[in-house]
C-alpha cells in the first residue's frame, strides 16, 4: 500500500482540544481514522515549529489520503498538508520514464 505524510498545525481551537483530551487521544483518533479508510498509522509524532502533529500513514490510495485530510481540514481544529512518498524503487523507477516537456516561454 501506499505511504503518506500528513502534517498538521493546529488552529487555537484544536490545540485547546489536545491540551484537554491529551496528546495520546489524538494519536488514537487519528489510528481511528485511518483504519476507517482501510489504512494504519505506522508513526506518529508531536513536534513544534510549523508542523504540531506529524504522521506517516500506509492508505489503501489518493482517495483514501485525500478523505482523511478533507475531514481533518473541514473540522477546523487543523491545517492538514499531505505528502506522497515514494520507496527508492518507486523513484527509480519515475526517473527511469521517458517525458516530453517544454518549459514556459521556452
Amino acid at each position: 500500500m501506499p505511504h503518506y505524510l500528513f502534517r498538521a498545525s493546529y488552529s487555537v481551537q484544536g490545540i485547546q482540544g489536545v491540551m484537554k483530551e491529551g496528546a495520546a487521544s489524538r494519536v488514537k483518533a487519528v489510528e481511528a481514522l485511518a483504519a476507517s479508510v482501510g489504512g494504519k498509522i505506522l508513526c506518529a509524532y508531536w513536534a513544534f515549529g510549523d508542523d504540531d502533529f506529524v504522521t506517516i500513514a500506509e492508505l489503501p490510495d489518493n482517495a483514501a489520503a485525500m478523505a482523511i485530510a478533507g475531514t481533518v481540514g473541514a473540522s477546523g481544529a487543523a491545517r492538514v498538508t499531505t505528502t506522497v512518498l515514494l520507496t527508492a524503487a518507486e523513484a527509480d523507477q519515475a526517473i527511469g520514464r521517458s517525458v516530453s516537456y517544454r518549459p514556459p516561454g521556452a
